[in-house]
């Protein structure tokens, strides 16, 4: 890969996540401040998940069979900015919620869709494509820096950014290296492209565990997602967006720390410190404050790099090594749609009711309105959630042996 390629990639990474920071961080105190409540910010929140259950239909039986990667890319982003446009001129919680949902069925494919093409370009993807892809984490990290710095938190101004930046990658998109439909003149089913093939593997009883497990912390981690934001702008912290970034920081460094843990520790020591990692965040959010007790929120945006590296990218690792060669897509399929999909869906919507159950209200000239949430409540519930899984893991979960190459690897070698 020349470095003119690797210049587009790269360029192409940096805005596919500017595009999402953008507006992801902050929509749901843009969402707050003109009035919908944080149930209905709960489901707002879900519509990505739910897109993300979807988009592989997509993926699997148009774009990777009919089109050129960068062509669908394109054509993706542009509805996308129409869309995101749109949805900063709404202000009924259903209309947005249904928006929204477009918008992330536009914007969920194409983070497959970046990978194909970058792969597509690449000699040797083991070694080429981390580089490229950090550029994305890159641009995650700047679109907070910018919010913050223009103070725009509380305002419509990210959801213009995103549909702004959505405009500029749609354009960009066309004129990326061509990437041909890798599945033309494939046949593809619903069960393949769900990594439905891969229930028989929950036969096992590791992996079974595995997929539940996954499925349930999801539940309360999206409590994260949803309400740090708000959180800290109602704590008084300045420039939320940009201190939120020291997340995706974090997520670097733990990234490139990963296989010396896992190395150590094995595989269900690194989960069950993931998992703790969610616990003690929650609770680092629940005693914390913006005065002397400040470092506690900055010490639980620091965690999301072990919270997402060593739960996440360790189960990731644990089903390629433990499924079988020819199941292995289909059960990281599997495993993506049981977390990122029904689990945050499933999440998204609980952390909105339990978080407009502890809101504090009071009658103003007849009216009931909204003057505080309970936040150390809030806090604690996801807290005690993931503690409860943690707990049950740990208990029925087996570490795998260390694992052996298989015999059709060796000779891959």
């Amino acid at each position: 890969m020349n470095l003119r390629v690797r210049t587009e990639l790269s360029i192409m990474m940096f805005l596919q996540f500017f595009i999402w920071g953008a507006w992801a961080v902050t929509v749901a105190t843009y969402l707050l401040g003109i009035g919908f409540n944080k149930a209905d910010v709960g489901l707002i929140g879900s519509a990505a998940p739910w897109a993300a259950v979807l988009s592989p239909f997509f993926v699997g039986m148009v774009a990777d069979r009919f089109f050129s990667a960068e062509k669908v890319l394109g054509v993706l982003h542009l509805l996308g900015a129409g869309l995101m446009y749109y949805a900063s001129t709404i202000t009924d919680p259903m209309m947005f919620f249904w928006v929204l949902l477009a918008y992330a069925l536009c914007y969920m494919p194409t983070l497959a869709l970046v990978n194909t093409v970058a792969f597509n370009q690449m000699d040797n993807p083991g070694k080429e494509f981390p580089s490229v892809r950090v550029l994305g984490t890159a641009g995650w990290i700047v679109a907070g820096l910018i919010i913050s710095t223009w103070e725009m938190e509380t305002t419509v101004k990210p959801l213009y950014l995103a549909a702004g930046c959505s405009l500029i990658m749609g354009l960009y998109s066309f004129f990326l290296p061509k990437t041909p439909p890798k599945g033309a003149g494939k046949k593809v089913s619903v069960k393949e492209i769900l990594g439905l093939d891969a229930l028989k593997l929950m036969k096992d009883r590791s992996f079974a565990i595995l997929i539940i497990g996954s499925l349930l912390i999801c539940i309360p981690l999206t409590f994260y997602y949803n309400f740090t934001n708000p959180f800290l702008v109602q704590s008084g912290v300045t420039k939320a967006a940009a201190k939120q970034s020291m997340g995706q920081m974090s997520e670097v460094i733990f990234m490139l720390a990963m296989p010396f843990f896992l190395s150590r520790l094995g595989v269900k020591k690194t989960l069950l410190i993931g998992m703790l990692a969610w616990v003690v965040r929650y609770v680092l959010f629940a005693f914390g404050n913006n005065e002397a007790l400040v470092f506690m929120f900055y010490g639980g945006i620091l965690l999301h790099g072990i919270c997402y590296d060593f739960f996440f990218v360790t189960g990731q690792i644990y089903v390629d090594n433990e499924a079988p060669r020819e199941l292995r897509a289909s059960a990281q399929g599997f495993l993506g749609m049981m977390t990122y999909g029904v689990g945050m869906v499933i999440g998204s919507n609980v952390s909105g009711l339990i978080a407009n159950h502890y809101e504090i209200t009071e009658m103003v000239n007849g009216v009931e309105k909204v003057v505080g949430q309970n936040w150390q409540q809030t806090w604690l519930i996801p807290a005690a959630m993931a503690f409860v899984v943690l707990v049950l893991f740990a208990l029925v979960f087996k570490d795998p042996p260390r694992r052996q190459p298989r015999a059709e690897e060796a000779g891959e070698a």
